[in-house]
C-alpha cells in the first residue's frame, strides 16, 4: 500500500508522521510519498513590491521551505522500511493532496488537523476538504490536549 503524508512544515504535521510510524506495519506499507503544497496565493507579493526579482526570490524561498518540510518529515521515517519520496506541488493544498493520492493509487492519506472547529466552519480547513474529497481512507491527526492555565 502507498501512503501519502501531507506536510506544511508545522510541528503538528511532523507529529502526524511520527504517529503513523508508531502504529502502522512497515511491511504492509510499500511506499510513502510526503507532499508539501505551495499555494499560489502565498507567493503573491503586495502591490507595492511587484518587481519580478522579488517575485522570483519569494517563489524560491517558499519552494525551499516546502522542500525542507518534506525532508524533515522523511527524516522521521529513516530506517522504518518503506521507500520514501518527497514532492512539492503547487495549487490548492486540499486539491493537490487528493490528486497526489489518486495519482499514486494511495491506500491512505495522513494529514494533521490544525484548526479549531470554529475556524473550520468559517474558513474551511485543508484536512476537512481532504477528508471529504479523498477516494481512500484519511487519517486526521488532531493536536494534543492543551495545558490549562491555573
Amino acid at each position: 500500500m502507498h501512503v501519502i503524508i501531507a506536510t506544511d512544515g508545522s510541528q503538528q504535521s511532523l507529529r502526524a508522521t511520527r504517529y503513523l510510524r508508531s502504529f502502522a506495519d512497515s511491511e504492509a506499507i510499500t511506499s510513502v510519498g510526503i507532499v508539501a503544497v505551495l499555494s499560489p496565493l502565498a507567493a503573491v507579493p503586495f502591490a507595492g513590491d511587484a518587481t519580478s526579482e522579488k517575485n522570483e526570490a519569494a517563489e524560491v524561498s517558499f519552494r525551499d521551505a516546502a522542500k525542507q518540510a518534506t525532508r524533515e518529515a522523511a527524516a522521521l521515517l529513516e530506517g522504518w522500511g518503506p521507500k520514501v519520496t518527497t514532492h512539492v506541488r503547487s495549487g490548492n493544498p486540499a486539491t493537490e493532496i487528493v490528486r497526489a493520492a489518486k495519482a499514486k493509487k494511495a491506500g491512505l492519506i495522513v494529514i494533521a488537523s490544525q484548526s479549531s472547529r470554529a475556524e473550520a466552519v468559517l474558513m474551511g480547513s485543508v484536512a476537512h476538504k481532504v477528508l471529504n474529497h479523498a477516494t481512500c481512507p484519511v487519517l486526521v491527526v488532531r493536536p494534543g490536549a492543551k495545558n490549562k492555565r491555573k
